[in-house]
This record gives C-alpha cells, sequence and structure tokens, in this order.
C-alpha cells in the first residue's frame, strides 16, 4: 500500500505541494500517494481524527497553520514560539513543525545582516518571514497591514514597528517580503524607484503579481515565490521521511531539481 500524504487547506485546488512532493518521492524511490484535500477550521479536526495508520504526513496552508495546534500535541520549539505549523509528521507519535520560516531564510540568506525588512501583510506567513530575518540578522523588521492594529496584536514581539500599507514607506528597505495574496488588489505605495531592492513575494499564483511587475518597473528585483515553497518543502521532506530536519540529505539537490523541473522553474 502506498504512503499517503496531503496538502490542506481553502482553497487548495492551485497548491503544487503534490508536484514537489511527488518529485522528491520519485528521486527517493518512495511510493507516495500524495494529495489536495480541501479542508477548514471546522472540519480540520474530523479529517485529522479519520486519518488512518498508512498516513505519513501532512502540508498545511492557510487557514489551517493556527488552528491545527490543539490537535497534536508535540510542537517543534518553533511552532510554539510563532503559535504556526504548516507541517505535521503522523505516525506513532504525531509531530508539528514550521519550514515556512527555514524556507523564506535560505531565499533571502544572500541579504543577511540587512538594516531594514519590510514585511507587507500581517498573517500567519508574516510571523514567519519576520522570524526568518530576525535569524538572518536584519536589525529593524517593520510590519505594514491592512490593520496595524490587528497585526500589532497577533505578532507582537517580532517586529519593531506596524504600519499601514497605505502609508508604508519603502525608501529605505534594503529587503522587502510580501506575503499578500497574489490575486489582493494592494494600496501599498512604491517608491519611484527601488533600485536593486529585493522583494521576496511568496504569492506564486498568478506571477508575476500586480505588485511585483510594479516593483519591477521601478527597478527593483523581484525573487519568486515557488523558490520560497521549494525550499520549505525539501525541508518537509525531511520531517516525512524521518531525517534530521537540521541536516541536509544525502540526495537533497537532486530532489531541489526534480522539485524546479516538476513546477517549470
Amino acid at each position: 500500500m502506498s504512503a499517503r500524504l496531503a496538502v490542506l487547506g481553502s482553497p487548495i485546488a492551485h497548491s503544487r505541494s503534490p508536484l514537489l512532493h511527488a518529485a522528491a518521492a520519485e528521486v527517493l524511490g518512495l511510493d507516495w500517494d500524495y494529495q489536495r484535500i480541501e479542508a477548514t477550521e471546522q472540519s480540520l479536526p474530523g479529517v485529522v481524527a479519520g486519518l488512518g495508520p498508512e498516513w505519513v504526513g501532512l502540508s498545511l496552508t492557510m487557514p489551517l497553520k493556527r488552528a491545527v495546534l490543539p490537535l497534536i500535541a508535540d510542537h517543534a520549539p518553533l511552532v510554539d514560539r510563532l503559535g504556526l505549523a504548516n507541517t505535521v509528521r503522523l505516525g506513532e507519535r504525531p509531530h508539528l513543525a514550521n519550514t515556512d520560516v527555514g524556507g523564506i531564510e535560505v531565499v533571502l540568506a544572500a541579504h543577511a545582516g540587512a538594516r531594514s525588512g519590510v514585511v507587507l501583510g500581517g498573517g500567519a506567513t508574516a510571523a514567519s518571514a519576520l522570524e526568518a530575518l530576525g535569524r538572518l540578522g536584519v536589525r529593524e523588521r517593520i510590519v505594514a497591514a491592512r490593520r496595524p492594529d490587528v497585526a500589532a496584536l497577533q505578532l507582537a514581539g517580532h517586529a519593531e514597528r506596524f504600519v499601514s500599507l497605505a502609508t508604508v514607506d519603502l525608501t529605505h528597505a534594503e529587503v522587502v517580503v510580501s506575503t499578500l495574496p497574489g490575486h489582493a488588489e494592494t494600496v501599498v505605495r512604491l517608491p519611484a524607484a527601488v533600485p536593486g531592492t529585493p522583494l521576496l513575494d511568496v504569492a506564486y499564483d498568478p506571477w508575476p503579481t500586480a505588485l511585483g511587475t510594479r516593483w519591477l518597473a521601478a527597478g527593483g528585483r523581484l525573487l519568486h515565490g515557488l523558490d520560497m515553497l521549494i525550499e520549505q518543502a525539501v525541508l518537509q521532506v525531511r520531517i516525512f521521511t524521518d531525517a534530521d530536519p537540521d541536516v541536509a540529505m544525502v540526495q537533497e539537490d537532486e530532489i531541489r531539481a526534480a522539485m524546479r523541473e516538476a513546477v517549470h522553474r
């Protein structure tokens, strides 16, 4: 019988995760059946309770990254720090992990030590982005959200300042991460020029987003959201195969290349 895995969320039809994990399974010679499952905060407990012994793991997207916490007792320290999980390792001792932080950290590694970083958006992915920027030594971390008062409550302790998307000043930002949905209309006002400043836009469908297109027109560098998705998926494969989550697998370069090919990246 194939080992079963899935990505859960709502909406979920657009997810590329099945392509990524199928590519990894082929490299590793594993018999994995990886699916998409539509699940909401209300239906998640029933879905998790109904999983049989053939289930190896789950990837979680919105709106489930907080909702899953009370369903699984064993958490990686980062999950408790952020109050977020995007990975469930099933089996005899189910376990929650967060690979979003590591995925963002890898993509932005070249910008370690930047003086100022701005995160656009105030949701779950914003918390992971702030943690990644902190790990990279970015000294000032600013959140720009539609409702900065709400973002300040949800992300207390993770950022130095909270401002409105409509008033954020990106002129002096050395690195920017957008966690806004790709289809969202945004009121972000861009400077006339952002020469060479990197923007990691975690949205990847459609690509580029309207914000990404404007960023490029202003002279900025646009980092692809699929790169972050691939890197966090590589970390998930470590967890799903019971490898050390902090140590690269022997075939990791081959896995990463297969994943990139699978999503035409």
